[in-house]
């Protein structure tokens, strides 16, 4: 499913019209993405949570070349499935 596809869904599910789904969905995605920016996780009880992982620095090897590489350390978003999705995705 591409966005395009959400947005058609929640439309149809919710009641809107694809613009005020388009919005809504755009909205809830900069807000996440705002709070993982502030080191803040994000929970929604049921679904998941995002969350911020510290990668620290290291060395890595090109695979073309061999050549070893100093990686700088960065953070990385990642996202924790909630158990009612893992049984939902797991139910037959």
């Amino acid at each position: 499913m591409n966005k395009g596809e959400l947005v058609s869904a929640v439309a149809e599910k919710a009641g809107l019209s694809k613009g005020d789904a388009a919005r809504a969905i755009e909205a809830t995605l900069d807000v996440i993405a705002q709070a993982l920016r502030r080191g803040d996780e994000v929970k929604l009880i049921g679904f998941g949570s995002f969350l911020v992982s510290e990668r620290s620095a290291g060395e890595a090897r090109n695979p073309r070349t061999g050549e070893r590489v100093m990686v700088a350390a960065q953070k990385a978003p990642k996202f924790r499935a909630g158990a009612l999705l893992r049984s939902a995705v797991n139910s037959q």
